[in-house]
C-alpha cells in the first residue's frame, strides 16, 4: 500500500492566507515528526461530510503507538489554527482602522449636521451589510466582501461558529467607534478651550533726562539738617490704649446726679423724702390669692398715658425695680451703660402740670458702675437702700439717707451676672458669676471681698434666685441647664446640684421661684418656650407642669426676655412680647393668657424687662432705648 505523507504544519503556515496581505512572511513553525503508516481510502461518510462510525474490529486493530501519534498531530493542528485565527484578525482589522482614521481626518472641517448624517449612513450600511454568521462558509465570504477583503475557504475551514461570531463582533465594534469620530470631536474641543492670550501691551517707560534735575524733597521729612548732616532719631513714646469702660475707684461714691446740679434744692428734697419712706407692711403679702376674675378686673383698670412714659437712662435697660411704698411710686432702672436711674412718678406728674418746670424734674441718673447693670433690688430690710450689680465685678448699695453708693463686694478678676438675698434681713447675699462660680457675701464683715467662692457645675450663670420660704435653696439658670442647690452643702472645690432641669434645648435666660410659697418655677428659654415646674416638693426631680409657646427671639439689639412672677398673684407670670401691636402679656400657670397690656401710641416698642409692684397694681416695663413705660390705675 502506498505511503501517504501529508503536508507539514510549517508548509501550511508559510502559504499566504489572503492575497491582499502585504509584509514579511510569518516565521516558519517547526514541523512535527512525519508519520509513516499506510492510510486507507477515505470512506463515503467522510466524503459526504459525516463522521464515520467505527466498528469494534477496526477500533481494536489500531495500535497504541498510532493513538499517541494521532493525538500529537491533533494538538499541533489546533495550535496552528489558533495562530492562523490571530493573524487573520490582524489582517482584517488593521486595514479597517487605517481606513477609518484617514476618513476621520479628511472630515474634520465638516459641519455637525453632515457628521451626524454620515455616521447614521455608515451605521445603517454596516448593519444592513452584516449578516449573522452561520456554520457554512457563505456568511464568512459575505462579511469579507463588505470589508473589501477576500478570504479563502481554507483560511476559515477550521473556525468554529463561536469564533466566526467573535470576528464579526470585532468588526462591528470597529465600525461603530469609527462612526463616532472621537478624534474629530477631541480636536474641536482642544481648539475651543484654547484661551486667547491678549496681546502684551508694553508700557513705554519715560525717558530719563540726562542733564535734568530730580524732584525736590523736604529735608525735614528726610530728617536731614540744612547743612547735610543727618539729625538724631527721636525716641518714640508707646501709645496707651484707653479702656472703653475703666473701672471706677474702689470705695463709696457720692450720689451725684449726672443730669442735674447736686446743689439743687429739689434733689435734696428728693433724698429726704425717700429717706423717710417706711417699709410696706408684710401683712398685705400674707393674704390669700385673689380670684382670677377679680385679678382680671384690676388689670383692666391699669392704663398708660404720655405722662407715664419717659426716657430714664442712656442705652438699653437690663433691670427694673419698683419701690414697695404704698404712697409714692419710685421706679429704678439699670442700664447697659452702667447708669442707675430713679424716677419719682408722682413728683414728675405734679411738676409737669406747672408750665415753668422742666420735663426732667423727678428723674435722676447716677453712674455707680462702668459696665452694664444686670440686677437691681430694693433692700427688703431697709427700703431706703437700693442694691445694684454690674458686669464690672462690683456690687454697690445706694443709701438715700447718706446720699452715697457704698461698695459691698468687689472682684476685678471676675464678672458678676446676678444676685439675691439669702437672709430676710438682707445681711447675706449670694452672687452668680458669668464664669459659673458662686460667691457668698456677708455685709456684716468688714471689707469688700466674698466669704466663700464655690465652683458650680455650670459653665455660665445668668440668674440666681432664692426660695422665698426655704431660703437655703436657690436656683441658677445657665446655658442649657437649670440647677437647684442647697446653700448648706456647698463645696468650694465643686458642688453638685440637688436637682437638674434638663428639659431645655437652648440657652436659659432666667429661672425664678414663685414669690409667696415657692411652689412653682418659671424659666425663659431661647427655644421660644416658657416652662413652669412644680417645686412644691424639692426632691431628686421636679415635674414639668406647663409649656407655654412664646416668641423669645429678641435679636441682637433688644434685651432678652425674662418672665417674672406677679408678687400679688403668684400663679401668674409677666413677660414681654414681640407681637404687633406692642404689648406686655400675663399668663396663668396653666398656660392660658390672662391679660395683655396695650398702650397704643404710648407703647410702640418692646418692653423686654418688666416688674410689678408687690402690693399695688402698677407695672413698669423697660425697653432697649432707656424708656420706662408705667401702667397704673
Amino acid at each position: 500500500m502506498p505511503v501517504c505523507r501529508g503536508p507539514s504544519i510549517g508548509q501550511l503556515a508559510s502559504e499566504p492566507v489572503c492575497a491582499a496581505r502585504q509584509g514579511p512572511p510569518p516565521l516558519p513553525v517547526p514541523a512535527p515528526p512525519l508519520l509513516l503508516y499506510p492510510l486507507p481510502a477515505p470512506p463515503a461518510e467522510i466524503l459526504a461530510g459525516r463522521r464515520p462510525l467505527l466498528s469494534r474490529e477496526k477500533m481494536g486493530s489500531r495500535s497504541a503507538s498510532e493513538e499517541k501519534a494521532g493525538s500529537r498531530q491533533r494538538l499541533q493542528v489546533k495550535k496552528c489554527k489558533k495562530t492562523e485565527i490571530r493573524k487573520t484578525c490582524r489582517r482584517i482589522l488593521t486595514p479597517k482602522m487605517e481606513a477609518t482614521s484617514s476618513k476621520t481626518e479628511s472630515t474634520l472641517q465638516k459641519s455637525s449636521l453632515d457628521v451626524c448624517t454620515e455616521s447614521n449612513k455608515r451605521q445603517h450600511k454596516s448593519t444592513s451589510d452584516t449578516v449573522i454568521p452561520s456554520v457554512d462558509m457563505e456568511s464568512i465570504q459575505n462579511l469579507d466582501s463588505d470589508e473589501d477583503t477576500t478570504l479563502g475557504l481554507d483560511e476559515f475551514s477550521g473556525l468554529s461558529p463561536y469564533e466566526r461570531k467573535r470576528l464579526k463582533n470585532i468588526s462591528e465594534n470597529a465600525n461603530f467607534f469609527a462612526s463616532l469620530q472621537l478624534s474629530a470631536s477631541a480636536a474641536r474641543l482642544r481648539e475651543m478651550i484654547k484661551k486667547r492670550q491678549p496681546p502684551e501691551s508694553k508700557r513705554k517707560m519715560p525717558k530719563k533726562r540726562e542733564n535734568g534735575t530730580g524732584c525736590r524733597r523736604s529735608m525735614r521729612l528726610l530728617k536731614v539738617d540744612p547743612s547735610g548732616v543727618s539729625l538724631p532719631a527721636t525716641p518714640t513714646q508707646p501709645t496707651l490704649i484707653a479702656d472703653e469702660n475703666p473701672l471706677l475707684p474702689p470705695g463709696p461714691l457720692e450720689m451725684t446726679p449726672e443730669n442735674r446740679d447736686d446743689d439743687n434744692d429739689l434733689f435734696k428734697g428728693f433724698l429726704q423724702t425717700w429717706a423717710e419712706v417706711s417699709k410696706t407692711s408684710i401683712k398685705n403679702t400674707e393674704k390669700e390669692l385673689s380670684s382670677i376674675k377679680n385679678y382680671k378686673a384690676n388689670l383692666n383698670g391699669m392704663v398708660i398715658n404720655e405722662d407715664t412714659v419717659h426716657k430714664v437712662t442712656k442705652g438699653p435697660i437690663l433691670s427694673v425695680a419698683l419701690h414697695p411704698s404704698e404712697i409714692r411710686t419710685l421706679v429704678a432702672a439699670g442700664a447697659k451703660s452702667g447708669q442707675v436711674g430713679l424716677w419719682d412718678l408722682q413728683l414728675h406728674i405734679s411738676l409737669l402740670k406747672q408750665t415753668h418746670q422742666s420735663e426732667e424734674d423727678g428723674i435722676y441718673v447716677f453712674q455707680p458702675h462702668s459696665q452694664p447693670v444686670s440686677c437691681l433690688y430694693f433692700s427688703p430690710a431697709n427700703p431706703a437702700h437700693i442694691l445694684s450689680l454690674s458686669y464690672d465685678g462690683t456690687l454697690r448699695c445706694g443709701d438715700f439717707s447718706r446720699a452715697i453708693f457704698e461698695e459691698v463686694c468687689r472682684d476685678e478678676r471676675s464678672s458678676f451676672s446676678s444676685f439675691d438675698f439669702l437672709g430676710e434681713d438682707a445681711s447675706t447675699l449670694i452672687v452668680g458669676h458669668w464664669n459659673g462660680n458662686i460667691s457668698l457675701v456677708d455685709r456684716r464683715t468688714p471689707g469688700t471681698s466674698y466669704e466663700k467662692l464655690i465652683n458650680s457645675s455650670l459653665r455660665k450663670i445668668r440668674t440666681v434666685h432664692v426660695h422665698p420660704v426655704h431660703r437655703q435653696y436657690f436656683i441658677t439658670a445657665g446655658l442649657r441647664d437649670t440647677h437647684i442647690y442647697d446653700a448648706r452643702h456647698l463645696n468650694p472645690r465643686g458642688s453638685q446640684p440637688l436637682i437638674s432641669l434638663t428639659e431645655h434645648t437652648k440657652s436659659v435666660a432666667s429661672a425664678y421661684f414663685s414669690p409667696l410659697t415657692g411652689n412653682r418655677v418659671v424659666t425663659t428659654c431661647a427655644d421660644c418656650k416658657l416652662r413652669i415646674f412644680d417645686s412644691s416638693c424639692i426632691s431628686s426631680e421636679i415635674p414639668l407642669l406647663t409649656t407655654i409657646r412664646h416668641n423669645t427671639i429678641t435679636g441682637r439689639w433688644l434685651t432678652r426676655f425674662q418672665a417674672v412672677w406677679d408678687p400679688k398673684q403668684e400663679d401668674c407670670v409677666i413677660v414681654g412680647s414681640m407681637a404687633h401691636p406692642r404689648r406686655v402679656e400675663i399668663f396663668h400657670e396653666t398656660g392660658k393668657q390672662v391679660h395683655s397690656f396695650f398702650g397704643g401710641e404710648c407703647l410702640v416698642s418692646v418692653c423686654s424687662i418688666n416688674a410689678m409692684h408687690p402690693t399695688r397694681y402698677i407695672l413698669a416695663g423697660g425697653n432697649s432705648s432707656g424708656k420706662i413705660h408705667v401702667f397704673m390705675n
